[in-house]
């Protein structure tokens, strides 16, 4: 299997990563709800504990869209997959750091680690549409941190959009290339 055929694997078994994008954009806006009408702590223990729970419900909702949430075994970028998703977990440390320093940095922290973990998705997946995500996240995250109001949840809220947009995008891409590669077997 050539690495074109394993991103294409990848995007038809995960839908262009539609599931767990989803599944993260409704857990920040859980987080982003929490951090304003409750506390900016219960905020953050919701994102961040609600990011556990992240691979579960993205394997379920994919199960759900009938869509298998695995590949072939001689589809070498299984492990990749695996790698990434630990990236996040790591490096939250980082934003545990950011966040004693400034409370307020602590959405737009983790939007520039969740940003950086969806660089390999453009490997992952041979989609481009991960870059552009990636490097949404981590400039609005920077700019929100450097230069943003003083609204602890603002970060959330526009990370949720973004991921819910890009999951819903994405989708639409992969079903579209799906539907192209089933006229081009049935027109030869």
């Amino acid at each position: 299997m050539n690495i074109h055929e394993s991103q294409r694997e990848m995007r038809s078994a995960f839908l262009g990563g539609f599931a767990g994008q989803l599944v993260s954009g409704l857990i920040w806006f859980a987080a982003s709800g929490i951090s304003l009408w409750g506390t900016p702590r219960y905020g953050m223990a919701a994102l961040f504990f609600g990011s556990m729970l992240i691979f579960p419900l993205t394997q379920l909702t994919v199960r759900l869209m009938g869509r298998p949430g695995r590949v072939s075994p001689e589809n070498e970028l299984w492990p990749l997959g695996s790698q990434v998703a630990f990236t996040v977990p790591l490096n939250f440390l980082l934003v545990g750091a950011a966040t004693l320093y400034r409370e307020h940095w602590f959405f737009p922290a983790a939007m520039i680690v969740v940003g950086t973990h969806y660089l390999p998705f453009i490997t992952l997946y041979g989609m481009k549409l991960f870059g552009i995500l990636a490097g949404l996240l981590v400039v609005i995250g920077v700019g929100l941190a450097l230069y943003g109001p003083d609204v602890f949840s603002l970060g959330g809220w526009i990370t949720a959009m973004l991921l819910a947009a890009f999951a819903f995008l994405g989708r639409y891409l992969v079903l579209l290339e799906e539907k192209r590669n089933e006229t081009k077997l049935s027109h030869p």
